[in-house]
């Protein structure tokens, strides 16, 4: 039997319209069903929040009523709003996502933090390279908190690196930012060193891909989620080349997977890399490796 969709009649009502937003999206199981009423009528009816409180009665056009209700469906169905909308907030930069790259997500914001605590001097004229770099959201907000810095965004996909560079250029950083199609390391010359490298590699095990909740499954690309059998491939390829790319003193950060922290650390160890340590989001998951590379 197949299942039914939902249909919606909302009231024109700002104020109605809003409530009723956020009852549509509580019953399709939305995490955060206020924000993201409010984040559509502000998208679709340039209502704000001051909007909602001041003038809670104020009408909502046909043309934009007709696309809010296309929008929940479309929500209520799994596609998030970045997806739907096309651009995505991350460490409070403006980025356009698309289906060629991985949906940005707060978690990641873990890696920005960190580099920001174990590298506190804003003024170092930092050599960065980001591995996998997607939208190029991690190497973007990087340069742009080091404005001295220079950074390369490698990545397979050649409509993620265009992306990437467009992303770059919408935050004023493309002048210190160069993009290169590469397969993890294979196109990063030997002898080229970097004092921060950084990465977001696929890390859910193949046969778990399935089973990920509708927005993950459906709409990021399996090249960005599907880390192997054992969700370490990425990894491995990785810190293969690592140490022949990282300077001494130098800091690697990579995110991972909740249930990873012990082969992650196994696999900094057989790598020649002593100190490996793993730190938690802020939901407390496990989820930056941070690597450090000594003076040798």
């Amino acid at each position: 039997m197949s299942q039914s969709i939902p249909t919606y009649d909302f009231p024109a009502a700002a104020g109605g319209l809003y409530k009723a937003l956020i009852v549509a999206l509580t019953a399709a199981g939305i995490e955060t069903p206020d924000l993201e009423a409010r984040l559509i009528l502000q998208e679709r009816a340039q209502i704000g929040w001051g909007d909602l409180i001041a003038r809670p009665n104020l009408e909502v056009g046909a043309t934009a009523l007709s696309l809010i209700t296309g929008d929940v469906k479309a929500r209520t169905a799994g596609k998030p709003l970045s997806r739907i909308y096309g651009r995505r907030e991350f460490w409070g930069l403006p980025f356009t996502v698309t289906d060629d790259v991985l949906d940005p997500r707060p978690d990641t914001e873990t890696i920005i933090d960190l580099a920001i605590r174990r590298m506190p001097d804003r003024a170092q004229p930092l050599r960065i390279l980001d591995l996998g770099t997607g939208s190029g959201c991690i190497l973007t907000a990087l340069l742009h908190e080091y404005p001295n810095a220079q950074g390369v965004g490698a990545d397979i996909s050649p409509a993620a690196l265009a992306l990437a560079e467009k992303n770059a250029a919408a935050n004023g950083v493309a002048a210190r930012a160069s993009f290169r199609r590469s397969d993890w390391f294979a196109a990063i010359e030997a002898g080229e060193m970097f004092d921060l490298i950084v990465s977001n590699p696929p890390y859910i095990r193949e046969s778990v891909i399935p089973a990920l909740s509708p927005e993950v499954r459906n709409f990021d690309p399996i090249l960005a989620l599907d880390g192997g059998a054992d969700g370490l491939e990425p990894y491995k390829k990785i810190f293969a080349k690592l140490f022949c790319h990282l300077k001494p003193h130098g800091l690697a950060l990579f995110e991972i997977g909740f249930d990873q922290r012990e082969d992650i650390m196994r696999l900094g160890r057989e790598s020649r890399f002593e100190e490996v340590n793993v730190h938690p989001d802020l939901a407390g998951q496990p989820r930056v490796a941070e690597i450090r590379r000594g003076d040798k």
